[in-house]
């Protein structure tokens, strides 16, 4: 794979459109996993998504990486899958966590993609990755957007 200014737009551009899977699944985990954690998380709009992957692919560093992960993903298919699942399950979960930023986002993005991964199957004419990439984007963009309330509050750790 080649990596270009070009490549990485289209990878951004790919990303974008996909605002209406994605968000869906961002919500359905927000969901879930706020019924779990009894606590209220609110949904994400596909214009805050769409902001936030704007916000992503403007540092150029952070955009060539989510676009060589989301290239390898959208690309990637095995014979038969199953022998193959190891490869999107360590790609789809480090997307997840290069979106997500820095701890302790990171390792909950990693996290959040196994959980999503069990929610988002793929359509049969689609590479066995694209499933994984659409359940990483939405487990690193759901720790970026705001709407958990651990993350509304300062913390109680803080040392003045």
């Amino acid at each position: 794979m080649h990596l270009t200014p070009d490549r990485v737009a289209a990878e951004y551009e790919w990303v974008l459109e996909r605002a209406d899977t994605v968000v869906p699944i961002i919500n359905d985990v927000r969901d879930d996993l706020g019924s779990i954690f009894e606590t209220d998380v609110d949904p994400v709009t596909e214009d805050a998504y769409r902001e936030e992957v704007e916000i992503v692919f403007a540092d150029g560093d952070l955009a060539v990486n989510v676009a060589a992960m989301v290239a390898i993903l959208r690309n990637l298919d095995v014979d038969g899958d199953y022998p193959g699942f190891i490869v999107d399950e360590i790609v789809g979960r480090e997307l997840a966590a290069t979106i997500a930023g820095s701890q302790p986002l990171r390792t909950l993005g990693e996290a959040t993609f196994h959980y999503a991964d069990l929610q988002v199957h793929g359509d049969e004419t689609e590479n066995a990755g694209v499933d994984d990439c659409e359940a990483a984007l939405a487990a690193g963009f759901q720790e970026r957007l705001p709407g958990w309330n651990w993350t509304e509050r300062e913390s109680p750790f803080s040392v003045q």
